[in-house]
C-alpha cells in the first residue's frame, strides 16, 4: 500500500496498490475515538504464545454471533482464523476478535451506525464499535492484500480472458466512484478508485482515494501499476509470452483500458469517432465494451454486498474512506475465492465514458499497431462464427 500525502483539496490521498504493503499505524492513531484515553499500541509484534480465539475454526459453526447473512459461517471462521492474530494485538480484551469481525462485517454490509452495531453485538459503546471496525479494516488490509493476485496469477487471468475471445489479455482497467458528503471536492464531488479486474470480477490491482477533481490520466500516471509496467528495471510485469494470432501476427500481453487512458503498447483503449472506422474497429470496440463491463460489474457487486460503500461518506472522517473501500474489495476477492454466492444485483459504481475526460493526446504508434492487429483478429473470428 502506498500512501501519498497532499492534494489541492488538502485531504490525504491514499494510492493503494499491491502487493506492496506498509504499516497503517496512522489509520488507528488518528481514529475519531474518545475512549477515555484508551488506545493500544499497534506496532507490537504478535507474541507466538498468544492463544487464538476460541471460535477461530471454520468447523465451529454453532456460535451465537448474529452474522445476519453477511457471509456464511464457514467463511466467517476462515476469515477469523486469518485475522485473529492481528485482532488480538489491536483490540482490548473486552472486545473478542470474533465479535469485532462480526460487528465490522455487519456495519459494512448494512451501513448501520456505530450505536446500532454496538447494541446488536453487545459492545459497551459506539466508540468500541468504531475501534472494532477500524481494527478489522487494518487487519484485512495488512493480512489479505495477497488476494490481489495480478503479479502471481497471470496465467489464470490470461486463460479467463481467452474464454471471452480476448487473447493474451491480462485485465480490464477502469474507475469507480464513491460518494462523499459535502463539497470538499466540489459540487457532487466524490472519491475515485482505479481498478484492474479479471474476467471473473476479481480485483487485481487497486489505487484508491483520488479526488474526482483530478483528471483520470493524471491519476493513472501516479499509480503503482503504471510505474511498475513502465519501469522495466522494476519488474517484468506484462512482459510475458506473446500470442500468435490466426493471421500470423503476434501481440504482447496487454490490458483493456477506458477512453480516459492513453493508448499504450500494453494498454488498449477503444477506437474513437475520429479513427477510420470499419468492421474490424467495430468488433474491437464491442469486445472492449464487454471487458469494461467487468469493471462496472465488480464495483457494482462490491457496493451491493457492502452497502456502507454505496452511501455517501461523511466528510469529517474522509481520510479513512480509502482504507474501507480497499477492505471491501479485498473481502470481495476472499468471498469469490471461497465460493460465496455473488449478490444477485449490482449497484452502479463504474464511471461511464461520458463521465470521464477522454484522453486527447496522441496514441502510441506501437499501441496502435497492436490494437489494429487485435481488431483484425476479432473481425476474422466473428466472420467464422
Amino acid at each position: 500500500m502506498k500512501i501519498c500525502l497532499g492534494t489541492p483539496c488538502k485531504v490525504l490521498t491514499f494510492a493503494v496498490s499491491t502487493p506492496q504493503s506498509t504499516s497503517q499505524l496512522s489509520l488507528h492513531n488518528s481514529l475519531p475515538l474518545r475512549q477515555h484515553g484508551h488506545r493500544r499500541r499497534l506496532l507490537q509484534s504478535h507474541h507466538p504464545q498468544s492463544p487464538p480465539p476460541r471460535n477461530a475454526n471454520p468447523e465451529n459453526l454453532n456460535s451465537p454471533l448474529p452474522l445476519h447473512n453477511t457471509v456464511s459461517r464457514p467463511n466467517f471462521y476462515r476469515l477469523l482464523s486469518l485475522l485473529s492474530p492481528s485482532l488480538v494485538i489491536f483490540l482490548p480484551s473486552t472486545i473478542p476478535p470474533e465479535t469485532a469481525l462480526a460487528s465490522a462485517l455487519y456495519r459494512l454490509a448494512h451501513g448501520a451506525c456505530y450505536k446500532t452495531v454496538a447494541r446488536k453485538f453487545g459492545l459497551d459503546s459506539s466508540e468500541a464499535s468504531c475501534l472494532a471496525f477500524y481494527s478489522v479494516c487494518k487487519a484485512v488490509n495488512d493480512k489479505l492484500g495477497d488476494l490481489f493476485e495480478f503479479r502471481r496469477d497471470l496465467e489464470r487471468i490470461v486463460v479467463g480472458f481467452g474464454w471471452i475471445s480476448l487473447p493474451n489479455c491480462c485485465g480490464a482497467l477502469g474507475f469507480g466512484r464513491f460518494g462523499v458528503d459535502g463539497e470538499i471536492f466540489g459540487r457532487n464531488g466524490s472519491i475515485l478508485v482505479q481498478a484492474l479486474v479479471d474476467s471473473e470480477g476479481r480485483f487485481l490491482d487497486i489505487s484508491a482515494g483520488w479526488p474526482s477533481s483530478m483528471e483520470p490520466v493524471a491519476i493513472f500516471r501516479q499509480t503503482r501499476l503504471y510505474l511498475a509496467v513502465e519501469d522495466s528495471r522494476e519488474s517484468e510485469l506484462l512482459k510475458g509470452p506473446t500470442y500468435r494470432l490466426s493471421d500470423g501476427c503476434s501481440i504482447p500481453q496487454y490490458v483493456m483500458g477506458d477512453s480516459c487512458f492513453p493508448l499504450l503498447p500494453w494498454l488498449l483503449t477503444p477506437y474513437s469517432e475520429q479513427d477510420s472506422f470499419g468492421s474490424a474497429e467495430r468488433e474491437f470496440n464491442v469486445a472492449h465494451s464487454r471487458a469494461m463491463e467487468l469493471v462496472s460489474t465488480a464495483f457494482g457487486r462490491v457496493k451491493a454486498r457492502w452497502q456502507l460503500l454505496a452511501r455517501s461518506w461523511k466528510e469529517d472522517s474522509l481520510e479513512f474512506f480509502p482504507f474501507v473501500i480497499v477492505m471491501g474489495c479485498v473481502l470481495h476477492n476472499f468471498l469469490i475465492k471461497w465460493g460465496e454466492p455473488l449478490p444477485g444485483e449490482s449497484v452502479g459504481g463504474c464511471l461511464k465514458e461520458e463521465e470521464l475526460l477522454v484522453f486527447e493526446g496522441e496514441g502510441d504508434e506501437t499501441g496502435q499497431t497492436i490494437r489494429d492487429a487485435l481488431a483484425q483478429h476479432l473481425s476474422l473470428e466473428s466472420m467464422r462464427k
